[in-house]
C-alpha cells in the first residue's frame, strides 16, 4: 500500500549469506537523508553490524557521546542530567523495595557474585557508568521448578533533584515459571541495568513500567539471555518521564528459545521516548518477536523505535518478525522508527520486519460516528483498540488495567474526557493506519 511503509521478507527459500535490511541506510521508504549527508561528510560514525558494538564494564572504554555516534544520534544529550558525566551518584537517589510471593529469593549481589554479569555487559558509557556506581545488585531468584501464581513485584522509587543508579537481577532458574514486575515511578535523573538470566525450560515474563513523574530521566539497558527452550517475554510500558531511553535485548544460550519483546508508549508533549530492542540470534531454532506501538500527541513530542535483529551463521532454523506502529495524534508530533535485519545464513524459517506512522483513519472514524458514535468517543475507541493486542499480552490483569487507565489519562490530554464511556479495549484496532502516510525516520505531524 502506497500510504504506509511496509517491509516483509521471508528467507526460508534462499538467503546468501550476511545479508542486511536496513532501512535507516538503505534508499526507499523511510531513508534518513539527513543521517546520510552525515555519513557523507565523515562526522558519522556508522556501524558495519550491529554485532560489533563494544561491550565493557569498563566506562573508559566509552568515550562522552558527541551525538555523532549512531547509537546516540536520536537522544537529546544535552537532558540526559549528567548521567554521563563520570562523577559520583546519590546515595539517597531511590529506593528499591521487593514485594514476592514465598519461596521466591531475594537478596544482593556483588559484581562477579553468582550470575551477576553473565547476561548483561554494557554497551554504553550511561551503562557502564551505571554498573560502576552500582557495588551491589537487587537480586530476585525463582528456584528450580518452583510455578509463581502471584507476581513478584519490584518498586523502583526516584528522588526529585538526585542523581542514581541502580542493577536489579531477575533470575528464574531451570523449569521455573514467574511474571515480575518492576515499576519506576518519581523523579530525578536513573541510569540503571535489569539483567535477567532465564534458566533452560523456564518461562519468565518481565514487565518494564516506565511511570515517572515529568522531569524524570531514565537511561536503561535490559538484557536477556534465554536458556534452551525457555520462554522469555520483556513487555516495556513506558507513559511518563521527560527523557526515557531503553535498551531491550535478547540473547539465546541454548537452541529451542523463544523471546517476545513488546512495548506501548504514549508521549506528550516535551516528552522523549526512545525504545531500542536486539534479538541476537546465536543459536540454531530460536524464535523472537518484537512488537511495539506508540501514540503522540503535542507540538514536541518525540518517540524514537530502533529494531535489530542479528541471525548469526549458527542460528540455523531462526524464526523473527519486528513490527512498530505509530500513531500521530496532533500536528508536530515525531516519531522515528528504524527496522534492521541483519542474516548470515540461508537456513532459516523465516524473517521479516514492518514499520508504520500515521493520523486516525477519517474513513474509520466517519464510520464510528455513522453508527452513532460521537466523534470524541470514537477516536477513545480506535486509540483503545491500537494498543489493545500489545496491552492483554501482559498476562497481569491488575497491571494491564493500570496501563489502560494510565491511557485514558492520556486521552484525556488528546481529546477531552468523556464521561459514561465504557468501551471494549479491543474494539476498533489496526484499521486507524490503513490510509495513514508513512513517517519512519522521518517528522510525522506537521510536516
Amino acid at each position: 500500500m502506497d500510504a504506509r511503509q511496509e517491509h516483509a521478507v521471508d528467507h526460508a527459500a534462499e538467503a546468501p549469506a550476511a545479508v542486511t535490511l536496513d532501512s535507516s541506510r538503505s534508499p526507499g521508504p523511510g531513508y534518513d537523508t539527513a543521517a546520510a549527508r552525515v555519513a557523507e561528510a565523515g562526522e558519522a560514525v556508522l556501524e558495519a553490524s550491529r554485532g560489533e558494538r563494544p561491550r565493557s564494564f569498563d566506562p573508559a572504554d566509552f568515550p562522552v557521546p558527541t551525538g555523532r555516534e549512531e547509537v546516540w544520534r536520536f537522544t537529546p544529550l544535552d537532558r540526559l542530567g549528567g548521567l554521563l558525566e563520570d562523577v559520583p551518584s546519590d546515595e539517597d537517589a531511590r529506593d528499591v523495595v521487593v514485594q514476592a510471593p514465598d519461596g521466591v529469593h531475594v537478596g544482593e549481589l556483588g559484581r562477579g557474585e553468582g550470575v551477576r554479569g553473565s547476561a548483561l555487559v554494557p554497551e554504553d558509557r550511561a551503562a557502564a557508568l551505571a554498573d560502576a556506581a552500582s557495588p551491589t545488585a537487587t537480586h530476585v531468584r525463582v528456584p528450580r521448578e518452583v510455578e509463581l501464581d502471584e507476581p513478584v513485584h519490584v518498586s523502583v522509587v526516584g528522588r526529585a533533584g538526585r542523581r542514581g543508579a541502580g542493577h536489579l537481577v531477575v533470575e528464574a532458574e531451570r523449569h521455573s515459571r514467574a511474571v515480575v514486575v518492576v515499576e519506576h515511578t518519581g523523579g530525578g535523573a536513573h541510569a540503571d541495568a535489569l539483567e535477567v538470566v532465564v534458566g533452560d525450560g523456564a518461562e519468565l515474563t518481565v514487565v518494564s513500567l516506565q511511570l515517572w513523574d515529568d522531569d524524570a530521566v531514565h537511561v536503561s539497558q535490559q538484557e536477556a539471555r534465554v536458556g534452551r527452550d525457555a520462554r522469555y517475554r520483556h513487555i516495556a510500558v513506558t507513559l511518563g518521564g521527560s527523557v526515557v531511553r531503553l535498551s531491550s535485548t535478547a540473547r539465546y544460550a541454548g537452541p529451542g528459545g523463544d523471546a517476545e519483546m513488546l512495548g506501548v508508549y504514549f508521549a506528550d508533549s516535551g516528552q522523549h521516548l526512545e525504545h531500542r530492542s536486539f534479538a541476537d540470534h546465536a543459536e540454531p531454532r530460536c524464535r523472537s518477536d518484537v512488537r511495539y506501538k506508540g501514540a503522540l500527541q503535542g507540538e514536541t513530542a518525540r518517540t524514537v523505535w530502533i529494531g535489530d535483529v542479528l541471525i548469526r551463521a549458527a542460528a540455523q532454523g531462526t524464526e523473527t518478525y519486528e513490527l512498530n506502529r505509530n500513531l500521530v495524534l496532533t500536528d508536530g508530533a515525531r516519531a522515528d522508527s528504524v527496522p534492521n535485519l541483519e542474516i548470515e545464513t540461508g537456513d532459516i524459517e523465516g524473517a521479516g520486519h514492518a514499520s508504520a506512522t500515521g493520523r486516525f483513519d477519517d474513513e474509520q472514524l466517519f464510520y464510528l460516528r455513522s453508527r452513532g458514535i460521537p466523534e470524541e468517543v470514537a477516536r477513545r475507541l480506535v486509540v483503545r483498540g491500537f494498543f489493545a493486542d500489545v496491552v492483554q499480552r501482559i498476562g497481569v490483569p491488575a497491571v494491564t488495567e493500570r496501563v489502560m487507565s494510565a491511557i485514558e489519562a492520556e486521552l484525556d490530554l488528546a481529546v477531552g474526557p468523556v464521561a459514561g464511556v465504557a468501551a471494549p479495549a479491543d474494539a476498533a484496532a489496526e484499521p486507524a493506519l490503513a490510509a495513514a502516510p508513512s513517517s519512519a525516520g522521518a517528522p510525522a505531524g506537521g510536516a
